[in-house]
């Protein structure tokens, strides 16, 4: 392998102009993700009169000290359905992959403090995505319930996919997936499916209300009068129903004994040792000034791989054959993965080679990087008499098909079918995650403003008249409105990403995630017996 010689100028008024926005697209994301913590730290003091724990701080007892977190699709609902503030940020929960006792496990806490931590279908589509990766990764799944459940206003977009939920509860069980539910506040109707199915279930004295129909409901059902304690509280489930495992004094005993429980569980298999690695030869603050501000403009993805492996060195695959695609091996803390990143758009040399490179890494059990930063497959006559059709069909076959982890980072534009070709959302990579700048659509602003003057004017030009003001107008609003729908937040909102990231924690969090990927390889298996989940 040979390291990059970088020929960035550093100290260049372009490179200083690249990180002042770069830093202020984090600014934005980062403010976007404060939101819901700014409005819970304003309720505490009456939360806290009641004894219970903020979301965050139940979080913060459950997780090892000092170890890392990766939190989950952050932005889930931002401003979509009824988040008019951008305080529903989220999905009603925090969700992310911590060490519990020194097992990796997938967490989810309630965000009670925000909406009474109702779900949207985007907090839905999120509950479904921790269970998918939780599923793939082999990590046993810690809950701090404490939920309105669905919201009402889109019942009818959750009621399916909730039921999705339950299934893959059941069958992750069967797969040997533990499930471990602390119940702090109420659990009613499909929400208390939840613990029900889980495998472990701690509950809290004078907090828990569980049950299938709460005292209001079930007066108007049956005539029946029954106050909350009696009817699914605490106690009666961990003493007569049986519903409750494990019956807690308060919020911060509920939590140790969730801890508890996952220690007490089987061994989960240690992180193999990697062996001695060097870091990279420049330092990870220079990919802030790496992006050009304007996304019109090209940059080479070796900078940012000089920034991101070990050593700042690789060894590329076909580097001649296409300059757009570039395809290389390397290694991230000695760990060997193979990158596909774009310089351009895919052309069918290119999208030929991706495909004989990922076939490489399948046979070589090799996980898969992907960086984004594409316009989609080349068009024009050439291209067309060249095959683009049928190699970018089998680049788009051979991502697809291969088996070994695959993880995506969305480092610019990823658009069109170039985002499947790279491993999108679509596309169920392992983890999928987006930089600020980033941006994903089915074709850029400009472009899709342009192509709808063009065919509206077509069409003017056949009634007779062309008037030149509104096909301005035409276009001007298109590209506006592409605009705001394909920036960083918005595709996170939509989960079309499992989060956004700042540029300087990519290596660290893709240290963390080959580790889980590896982890996963290694952990027993059990046979499901139910047949194969769906997610």
């Amino acid at each position: 392998m040979q390291p990059i010689e970088s020929q960035v100028e550093t100290g260049s008024a372009e490179f200083a102009e690249n990180r002042e926005a770069m830093l202020q697209a984090i600014a934005r994301f980062r403010e976007a993700e404060q939101r819901p913590v700014a409005v819970a730290a304003d309720k505490g003091d009456r939360y806290r009169q009641r004894g219970w724990l903020l979301p965050r701080e139940r979080l913060n007892r459950l997780l090892d000290p000092g170890a890392p977190f990766i939190e989950l699709c952050s932005l889930a609902g931002y401003r979509l359905y009824d988040d008019n503030d951008g305080s529903g940020a989220g999905g009603g929960a925090i969700c992310g992959i911590g060490r519990i006792s020194g097992r990796r496990c997938m967490v989810r806490v309630d965000n009670y403090a925000v909406k009474g931590g109702t779900i949207s279908p985007a907090g839905m589509d999120k509950a479904l995505r921790m269970q998918q990766i939780a599923r793939e990764n082999h990590l046993p799944v810690v809950t701090l319930a404490q939920s309105g459940g669905a919201n009402l206003m889109f019942a009818n977009e959750t009621f399916a996919p909730g039921g999705r939920g339950f299934a893959n509860q059941a069958r992750m069980s069967a797969a040997g997936i533990p499930q471990v539910t602390v119940v702090h506040g109420g659990a009613t109707a499909g929400g208390a499916y939840q613990p029900g199915l889980s495998d472990y279930v701690v509950m809290v004295r004078g907090q828990t209300g569980m049950y299938l129909a709460g005292p209001p409901l079930l007066k108007a059902a049956t005539g029946e009068i029954a106050d909350e304690e009696t009817l699914g509280g605490a106690e009666m489930h961990c003493r007569q129903s049986g519903s409750g495992d494990y019956l807690a004094e308060d919020d911060a005993d509920g939590i140790r004994m969730a801890r508890e429980i996952i220690a007490a569980l089987p061994a989960g298999t240690p992180a193999t040792a990697t062996e001695d690695w060097r870091p990279p030869r420049y330092p990870e603050e220079e990919l802030l000034g790496l992006i050009p501000a304007d996304s019109r403009r090209p940059y080479d993805v070796r900078e940012v791989l000089a920034r991101l492996v070990d050593d700042s060195a690789i060894l590329d695959f076909k580097p001649a054959f296409d300059r757009q695609t570039v395809c290389c091996h390397a290694r991230i803390e000695g760990r060997v993965i193979g990158i596909i990143g774009n310089n351009g758009p895919i052309t069918p040399p290119g999208a030929n080679k991706a495909a004989q490179f990922i076939q490489l890494c399948e046979q070589g059990n090799t996980p898969l990087l992907f960086l984004h930063n594409t316009t989609g497959f080349m068009v024009g006559t050439e291209v067309e008499r060249n095959g683009i059709i049928k190699h970018g069909s089998k680049m788009i076959q051979a991502v697809a098909n291969a088996s070994v982890p695959k993880i995506s980072i969305v480092i610019g534009g990823s658009y069109g079918a170039g985002n499947y070709a790279m491993c999108g959302r679509g596309f169920d990579p392992r983890f999928i995650f987006a930089w600020p700048n980033s941006r994903t659509a089915v074709m850029g602003a400009a472009q899709a403003g342009k192509v709808l003057r063009i065919v509206t004017e077509q069409k003017m030009q056949r009634a007779g008249a062309v008037d030149e003001a509104s096909l301005d107008k035409l276009e001007q609003d298109t590209a506006a409105f592409m605009e705001a729908g394909s920036d960083a937040l918005s595709c996170s909102a939509r989960l079309w990403d499992d989060g956004i990231i700042d540029p300087r924690d990519t290596r660290r969090l893709l240290g963390m995630l080959l580790e889980i990927c590896r982890e996963a390889e290694l952990a027993p298996q059990r046979k499901n017996t139910f047949g194969v989940a769906r997610f």
